[in-house]
């Protein structure tokens, strides 16, 4: 039988990281609203409760009914998870005197729990919380405390009371999910694997293996029409569903003008090397036509979204006998569009834009996938490296990274720059060692250790890059010996794990003057180069 870990999630910032851990430890995990959980499926072998922005006493709290899995399966409170669990179960959780922030460290810890199997004293812990638990559940133990918390960790054997509910539950104030815990891999793989028993065995291979059988059930000898973009997660989709039902998939390259320089004919030459079978459409002077004097963002990505499904409508209608569609929307995809909350974040081009006109089933192999992920089944595949390591690319392309309305001198202006910015960092090699080593190798790119060290390009240690023109912005210049009045550039690197969060990209010196220098000087309409430094949050990675 299928195994799998449930992650409810309260709304923390980290639910993502948690459920990238889980996966780390070739274990399936599933993010759920926390008031989703799947009664009477037996595949379930864990549940761990997510943190929260929300106080256990705000009267808007997230509340899970505990009773259906408390007692009955594992399960593990992170910082809020923790406090609702005391909470609930009787103890007692109160406004700390100060928020409890930042680095801690472990000054007792229980050794012979399962939990803290190979845990060392003193390891370092990351706390984030306004409240504190200051009493815990009769029958509960505390098992580590901090110099600040007393209450850090805490279980019990039989939550529901002997012979009631005899499965113990285990419950933390810090969060294991994060690097600066750094132990925490070790905590949650103590609970996946040594108290859930998880058998790991989720991996790219068995996911390969597993998904081409269910397309085959799943399709049959139906048609399937694929929308490609270019970018990894479709790029593994088709090869995916080509591998499952060969010359029935066909795919559909639409070019709506704003893509990066060159990439149209790059993408389609790169799908012909892959044997896909491959309809390239440029429609880029509807959209340019359509976008025409449009400022706000929103509307931009909801004309282009309108815009693609007109242009590939039509493509799609000319495959008469097509039954399905397939997207490359992946497990994040589904989870930033709408939050447990309900509240739009913003848009996204692969989810809630299939039109019922079409008439076709919708098909998402990838749907359960983080986007390292998709990388590795990338590279199971066979799939050439630099479709596997491209950065991710924003559906509407770069008119999200044009602010004001778009032209194609703008996109022009955009596309010579970020060409500039995208083969440069390529072109850069850095040496890494120790953690940052570490996480490039376990991200899978191709490098070796030599001495203790990698050498990699900027653009592989990174998680995503992009140049931005401030279109309804111009600054003064001076070239050669002439007054210039012209649009600046912002440009954008970020490094993360998973997009849910990111933090600004700390490139060099040198190499951020010569990238400068050589857009100021190559590219007719900048005069001036930016570097954001904001993280996401509260920033997002796009500027729209």
């Amino acid at each position: 039988m299928a195994q799998k870990i449930i992650i409810l999630d309260f709304g923390s910032q980290t639910t993502q990281l948690i459920g990238r851990r889980v996966r780390e430890l070739d274990t399936f995990c599933e993010i759920l609203p926390y008031n989703k959980f799947p009664k009477d499926d037996p595949s379930v072998i864990g549940v761990i409760l997510s943190g929260s922005p929300f106080s256990v006493h705000d009267p808007e709290a997230f509340q899970v009914d505990l009773s259906q899995f408390v007692g009955r399966i594992p399960v593990l409170g992170i910082c809020y998870g923790a406090q609702y669990l005391s909470h609930s179960l009787g103890g007692r959780v109160e406004k700390a005197d100060s928020r409890e922030y930042g680095r801690a460290h472990l000054e007792t810890v229980d050794l012979s729990n399962p939990l803290f199997k190979g845990f060392e004293k003193g390891s370092q812990v990351w706390m984030s919380h306004g409240d504190t638990i200051t009493a815990i559940p009769e029958g509960f133990q505390v098992i580590a405390s901090t110099k600040d918390v007393t209450n850090a960790a805490f279980y019990c054997p039989a939550p529901l009371g002997e012979g009631q509910g005899d499965v113990p539950v285990w419950a933390v104030q810090f969060h294991p999910e994060v690097y600066h815990t750094l132990q925490g891999s070790q905590l949650l793989k103590n609970f996946v694997v040594d108290i859930c028993g998880s058998r790991q065995e989720w991996s790219a291979a068995s996911f390969i293996d597993t998904t081409v059988e269910e397309l085959k059930q799943q399709l049959g000898d139906d048609r399937v029409i694929l929308g490609l973009s270019g970018g990894v997660d479709s790029s593994v989709a088709a090869v995916l569903l080509h591998r499952a039902i060969g010359s029935n998939l066909t795919c559909i390259f639409v070019d709506h003008g704003m893509l990066r320089k060159n990439e149209f004919t790059q993408v389609l030459n790169d799908y012909k090397v892959l044997g896909l079978n491959v309809v390239g459409v440029d429609a880029s002077q509807k959209f340019f036509a359509d976008l025409a004097g449009v400022t706000d963002p929103e509307k931009k990505r909801k004309i282009i979204g309108r815009d693609f499904v007109e242009v590939f409508n039509a493509e799609a209608k000319k495959i008469t006998d097509a039954r399905w569609l397939a997207q490359g929307t992946i497990y994040p995809d589904r989870i930033e569009s709408l939050n447990i909350t309900g509240k739009v974040i913003k848009s996204h081009h692969n989810v809630g834009g299939l039109p019922e006109e079409m008439h076709l089933q919708l098909c998402e192999p990838l749907k359960w996938l983080f986007k390292d992920e998709v990388r590795r089944v990338g590279r199971q595949l066979g799939m050439p490296e630099h479709l596997i390591t491209r950065h991710p690319f924003p559906g509407p392309g770069l008119a999200v990274r044009i602010l004001g309305d778009i032209t194609p001198e703008r996109v022009r202006i955009l596309q010579e720059a970020d060409d500039i910015y995208i083969r440069s960092l390529r072109e850069y090699k850095v040496k890494l060692a120790g953690e940052e080593a570490r996480k490039v190798l376990a991200a899978g790119v191709p490098a070796q250790m030599q001495d203790g060290e990698v050498e990699v390009s900027l653009y592989d240690q990174i998680w995503q890059a992009g140049a931005i023109l401030l279109a309804t912005v111009r600054s003064v210049g001076v070239m050669g010996d002439e007054r210039t009045y012209e649009h600046p550039v912002a440009l954008r690197a970020v490094t993360s794990t998973d997009a849910m969060t990111a933090d600004w990209a700390h490139l060099p010196y040198d190499f951020m003057a010569k990238v400068s220098n050589e857009i100021i000087n190559k590219v007719r309409g900048v005069n001036r180069v930016c570097y954001d430094i904001s993280s996401k949050p509260p920033a997002t990675i796009e500027w729209e």
